[in-house]
């Protein structure tokens, strides 16, 4: 299983093997799901709110992101397609 920050910062996949943006990793890392929300990075915040499955993380997420789109989706709005994070289980990592 890939660890929390290879996860959150996955940017597509190359066979067996996720490809990591290093760059973004090293810098970002250490925030959690609300600073990284609270950065303007959603895709890492929902991938590390997926990673950590707690629902309150979610909900961060999905108001943060609603506040700076000026939307109102909830739950059963698609996020996983919107920003392409799906839980998928490799057995490589790849850091660019």
């Amino acid at each position: 299983m890939l660890s929390r920050e290879d996860f959150i910062f996955t940017i597509g996949y190359d066979g067996p093997a996720a490809i990591v943006d290093g760059q973004a990793k090293r810098k970002f890392a250490s925030l959690s799901t609300k600073e990284l929300a609270e950065k303007g990075l959603f895709r890492a915040a929902y991938s590390s709110a997926i990673y950590s499955k707690d629902p309150a993380e979610l909900d961060l997420v999905i108001a943060a992101y609603n506040a700076a789109a000026h939307t109102n989706y909830d739950r059963s709005f698609p996020f996983d397609r919107l920003f392409g994070v799906f839980p998928v289980e490799v057995s490589k990592v790849v850091v660019l």
